[in-house]
């Protein structure tokens, strides 16, 4: 557990040298790291996090755009997300983000600006009628949810001048800089994530997929083996996403799934490992590590998988805030609570929900 320990930063640990914090000299920025953000609607209230400011060698480094989603559920976790990949990214005012929303949509913006004063974002509200008819109830109730179909859409709501973006899921902090991520050379392939071929592919699909006669073969004649891969964590070329129109062949099997014959049980995973398993452009395993959470249906305490950690992923029914505000945390759960921007917690938590 070295990586572990090497993780667990303690909480007064010195700040990366980049990190500036206002000093309170005036201006909008200019509020301290506990100071208060107004509550919006049902809303909790955030701690302000602190101002980060590009390093050496930013003035020609790139533009690095994230994608994630806003809701009021998962909206802790995604501010954390957001927390880490600044604290350890070495040109912070070069990331840009883009969320996904539903609704509410204007209180989740305000939240994240009052949290991140300085932050470059835009909010795009996503039509949930997109996917209404198209989702078929899965084994956690939180995978059918539409939102999470928003990553297929990503390259409809962005705006076309977004070639490449990192889609992140919102129950992961980042503990590396993301401009590493972000550099992967794609090549051919229109997606790059962290593969894991050991996985045993065909638990991803029922009986009913693999016994019929032509289902099976939409997976022959990939470059390469198709193996699992997990759609918390990619980097998506957009152009060769919308030339190719993958869109529609991701919603294509949604529509098997949802009118033909029950193919599958996992959310929108398995359209993913369908239209781009063996097409993916693999990157290392630090990138995700995942299953943090446990599996979809307990959510019981796990380890970090062997080797280097850049990311970690709590994927799987338990989420690290409801265990730590339960006072049952996981060990694991102590390295994403250092980004927990929440100022105080209430007794009917939006976030005490089945997830």
């Amino acid at each position: 557990m070295e990586e572990v320990a090497r993780l667990l930063r303690p909480p007064n640990a010195p700040p990366l040298p980049h990190l500036h914090k206002p000093n309170g000299g005036g201006g909008a920025h200019s509020r301290d790291w506990l100071h208060q953000s107004l509550p919006t609607g049902d809303l909790p209230a955030f701690r302000e996090a602190p101002a980060f400011r590009n390093g050496r060698g930013c003035a020609a480094a790139p533009t690095i755009h994230v994608a994630m989603t806003l809701d009021a559920t998962y909206l802790r976790g995604s501010l954390a997300g957001v927390l880490s990949i600044l604290k350890h990214t070495s040109c912070p005012e070069n990331v840009t983000f883009h969320f996904v929303a539903v609704s509410p949509f204007h209180d989740l913006g305000r939240t994240v600006a009052a949290a991140f004063p300085s932050l470059p974002f835009r909010i795009y509200r996503f039509d949930d009628a997109l996917v209404r008819g198209k989702i078929s109830s899965s084994v956690r109730r939180a995978l059918d949810q539409p939102l999470n179909y928003a990553r297929i859409y990503l390259a409809d709501l962005l705006p076309r001048a977004v070639r490449r973006v990192i889609y992140f899921d919102s129950d992961l902090v980042v503990v590396d800089d993301v401009a590493r991520l972000w550099g992967i050379e794609l090549g051919p392939y229109v997606l790059g994530a962290p593969e894991y071929c050991h996985a045993n592919f065909t638990a991803y699909f029922t009986d009913r997929f693999w016994s019929d006669p032509d289902f099976p073969h939409a997976l022959d004649g990939r470059a390469r083996r198709p193996c699992y891969f997990n759609t918390g964590v990619m980097v998506m070329d957009l152009e060769k996403w919308r030339a190719g129109g993958y869109t529609r062949r991701l919603e294509g099997w949604m529509e098997v799934q949802k009118k033909v014959a029950r193919i599958y049980e996992l959310g929108s995973l398995p359209p993913f490992l369908l239209v781009f398993a063996g097409e993916v452009k693999g990157v290392e395993h630090r990138w995700n590590q995942h299953g943090l959470g446990g599996d979809n249906v307990e959510g019981l305490c796990r380890d970090l998988h062997p080797g280097p950690v850049s990311l970690l992923h709590w994927s799987g029914k338990g989420k690290p805030w409801l265990r730590l505000d339960a006072g049952r945390p996981c060990q694991l759960d102590g390295l994403w609570e250092p980004y927990d921007l929440l100022l105080r917690r209430r007794d009917q938590s939006p976030f005490a929900v089945d997830v």
